[in-house]
């Protein structure tokens, strides 16, 4: 008779009636539960008489059974059965004595799964204390060392629950003790790292972290690679990303991938860096690699980032020619780039072309053309587009309602974006932290504080995850309205309403009083977070060292730069550029200087925010043939300049009447598709009235891109602002006061403001006036 034929015979019998002694009790669950499949149907039922018996106590008993060990499946199916009876007291997190005999156990028979499983529910219920990772680094008497699929396996749990440097300590320790870690363990490391650390530690501690790895006898396939690479690209570091991009087959014995390169061009493309994009595309070509409609995408997508919307067109083009053809989400992304350059009427069209192609739009493309006119202001189409998107069936979601809510937000209809946030919920979708964090912040701007503080207890009342940006966004929104104390007050109880504090939040009240001027107050802040051991990252360093620079307080800044140095994190560019700027804004250029120099030779490197910074400090002190050598310098080395560093030697230049220089520098900057942009033409509008060249500035006002939109907000009554701005510089001209009516136009294309056309003329002709009653009479 066969087994399964004897079992069916003699099933397992029920256990015996339950006792109140621990010891016969777990005696007499112990054998059930060895002697019983997990799988049958009996088990439940013949478990639930113990259940008025069964105490924590009871169940670690039974966990910790040697009789058990071998069989983890009825292990975890008592675990199970047990975890899931409100009548007992939560079992996470265990004890370690039965969680190990568990782990141990699940991982002997090689479930996996099973022990992820149980080790992140134990890591999540044991933070902050963290005991069982303090057993993994430094395992004591009587509990066993961990075992090294132990150690993988916490690994793996660690950077599942968010906290992957957790898991890296427990790599180290596996280094130390000579332990190989497999390679999927490492992969999930990484990416964590990756992922979770800030920017100037996260690839230099994974490249460390690799190459302990490869220490160990870890052979790295190509996932591997693409991790580090992807962190590099995070960074910026476009260096060393090709760098092992092209070492990766001679040194790793790995061969790239479209994904490696990927990785790069999406990276590059973002920083419009064309060039390098061209080079790496022949490189992967001559790899045997050609580009696939993923690369295309990453490309068309770092366009569109970009405004670059003409390049993006070229790349489609390119992408056909190739026989790939564009599919929904190309079509999404150029309408996406369309949008944010407000091209509504081009997005519309593009929408039609990809109908015609049969390439039905989806809830992005909806979406995308929604928000767009609602930033373009015609609300109407917005609305079409809602019931368009009922009619053709394509179902609004979370984004939709966001984007909704937004607008009414924006609108400052705060009864409207609540009703629609009840319309949400109604049609069964969930609002998320997104959602929430609109509404706090729309309250906030209305000024309606005790409605966003509401706002935010509804999250916990609602089962979302308390989010570190619901309070910032509370917090920025009363540092906003100077509000710094209600703003305190907030940051001091936010954790008794769940949320966790950290330095994002501090650091945002820390801005607060800098822009009050109130630099002491400031610094107490900072002293009470180091006090509660939060330890500040380097963004935070940096709004503290920007607050003490513009307060002309640099000295002190530098004390800052030396203490994170001693902390061991890495200064970045920011860090170093408004050092730079705090010497220029002291009118200390020289020190600036010097301080540049020192930090190059500590492998700073200096972008077009440096240039520009040191450009503004040397004008500003008048030293304008000095700005003019840097700025030369900086372009034969090869440096992309911006619009900024030309509009600040162009606005120099026509200070001191170098007009013929200026026009140069203006044309170059054309040339580069730069500008020339609102500032640069008033700069040079200024100086050709103040010269008496009123044909070329005549001229130069019929070239400004923004002419025919003067002429149509003129004619059909432009916006408030455009007429309070142009009302003000119409009365200084009736006064004669054409200084005051040229510092507010200066003022107001700073901004990024426009006025109506009829008040450049008015200036015109008053400056023209001014100029011939200075000029004597013929």
């Amino acid at each position: 008779m066969s087994s399964s034929v004897a079992a069916a015979a003699n099933p397992p019998q029920p256990p015996p009636r339950p006792s109140l002694h621990h010891t016969e009790l777990v005696s007499a669950i112990t054998t059930f539960l060895k002697n019983t499949s997990p799988a049958t149907s009996s088990l439940q039922a013949a478990l639930s008489p113990y259940l008025p018996y069964l105490t924590p106590s009871v169940v670690h008993s039974i966990l910790s059974s040697p009789t058990l060990h071998r069989h983890p499946s009825a292990l975890l199916s008592f675990f199970n059965w047990a975890n899931s009876h409100s009548t007992l007291k939560p079992l996470s997190p265990l004890p370690l004595p039965p969680l190990l005999s568990l782990l141990s156990s699940l991982t002997s028979q090689q479930k996996f799964n099973d022990a992820k499983s149980i080790l992140q529910s134990q890591i999540l219920s044991e933070h902050p204390h963290h005991h069982l990772h303090r057993h993994l680094l430094h395992p004591a008497p009587p509990l066993p060392p961990p075992s090294k699929t132990l150690l993988n396996t916490s690994i793996f749990a660690y950077c599942r629950s968010g906290w992957p440097h957790l898991g890296a300590q427990i790599f180290k320790r596996m280094k130390r003790l000579k332990l190989r870690p497999n390679l999927l363990t490492l992969n999930t490391l990484l990416t964590s790292l990756v992922k979770k650390n800030t920017p100037s530690r996260s690839t230099h501690f994974c490249k460390e972290l690799f190459d302990d790895a490869l220490e160990l006898g870890v052979s790295p396939d190509v996932v591997t690679i693409n991790i580090l690479i992807n962190g590099y690209c995070l960074e910026h570091d476009f260096k060393n990303a090709m760098e092992l991009l092209r070492r990766t087959e001679v040194d790793y014995r790995c061969i790239p991938d479209n994904t490696s390169y990927n990785t790069v061009l999406d990276a590059l493309a973002k920083k419009g860096r064309l060039q390098d994009i061209r080079d790496l595309l022949l490189e992967m070509k001559r790899k045997g690699l050609f580009p696939d409609r993923n690369t295309y995408n990453i490309l068309i997508h770092g366009y569109c980032k970009r405004g670059w919307l003409k390049d993006a067109a070229n790349v489609v083009e390119l992408m056909t020619r190739e026989n790939l053809l564009p599919d929904v989400r190309t079509y999404n992304m150029l309408i996406s780039g369309l949008c944010n350059s407000g091209r509504m009427d081009e997005a519309f069209r593009l929408k039609g072309e990809m109908e015609g192609l049969k390439l039905l739009p989806d809830v992005i493309t909806y979406n995308t053309l929604i928000n767009g006119c609602f930033e373009a202001k015609r609300s109407e189409m917005a609305f079409e587009l809602v019931d368009e998107m009922r009619e053709k069936g394509v179902l609004m979601n979370e984004v939709t309602h966001n984007i909704m809510i937004k607008w009414y937000c924006k609108e400052g209809r705060m009864k409207d974006a609540s009703e629609m946030l009840r319309k949400m919920e109604d049609t069964g979708f969930s609002p998320d932290c997104i959602t929430y964090n609109t509404l706090i912040s729309g309250f906030c701007k209305s000024g309606d504080f005790a409605e966003a503080l509401r706002m935010m207890n509804q999250i916990g009342a609602k089962g979302l995850k308390m989010d570190k940006v619901t309070l910032n966004t509370a917090l920025h929104n009363l540092c906003r309205e100077r509000k710094l104390k209600d703003a305190y007050e907030l940051l001091s109880s936010a954790s008794k309403t769940g949320y966790i504090v950290d330095e994002v939040n501090y650091g945002t009240l820390i801005v607060g009083y800098f822009e009050e001027e109130n630099a002491d107050r400031a610094m107490a802040i900072w002293d009470e977070m180091k006090e509660k051991d939060i330890f500040p990252s380097i963004i935070t360093y940096n709004s503290v060292i920007g607050g003490l620079c513009k307060l002309g307080k640099t000295d002190v800044a530098i004390t800052k730069l030396n203490e994170l140095l001693k902390n061991g994190l890495v200064p970045d560019e920011i860090t170093f550029n408004t050092i730079i700027h705090g010497y220029c804004l002291e009118g200390n250029v020289e020190k600036a200087f010097q301080f540049h120099n020192e930090m190059v030779e500590l492998s700073f490197k200096p972008d077009i925010c440096t240039c520009s910074i040191l450009l503004g400090g040397l004008c500003r002190e008048g030293k304008l043939e000095k700005a003019i050598t840097l700025f030369i310098t900086w372009k034969s080395i090869g440096k992309n300049l911006d619009s900024v560093s030309y509009n600040t030697l162009i606005t120099a230049l026509c200070k001191q009447g170098r007009l013929d220089d200026a026009l140069e520098l203006a044309a170059e900057m054309e040339g580069k598709k730069l500008g020339p942009d609102s500032y640069t033409f008033s700069a040079m509008f200024g100086a050709l009235i103040s010269a008496g060249k009123t044909k070329e500035a005549e001229g130069l006002l019929s070239k400004m891109p923004w002419r025919d939109e003067l002429i149509q907000r003129s004619n059909d009554e432009a916006e408030s602002s455009c007429i309070a701005y142009s009302e003000q510089i119409n009365e200084r001209c009736r006064e004669g006061r054409f200084k005051d009516a040229m510092s507010i136009l200066v003022e107001v294309s700073e901004k990024g403001a426009t006025v109506n056309k009829s008040s450049y003329i008015s200036l015109m002709n008053g400056l023209i006036k001014r100029k011939n009653v200075l000029m004597p009479v013929p």
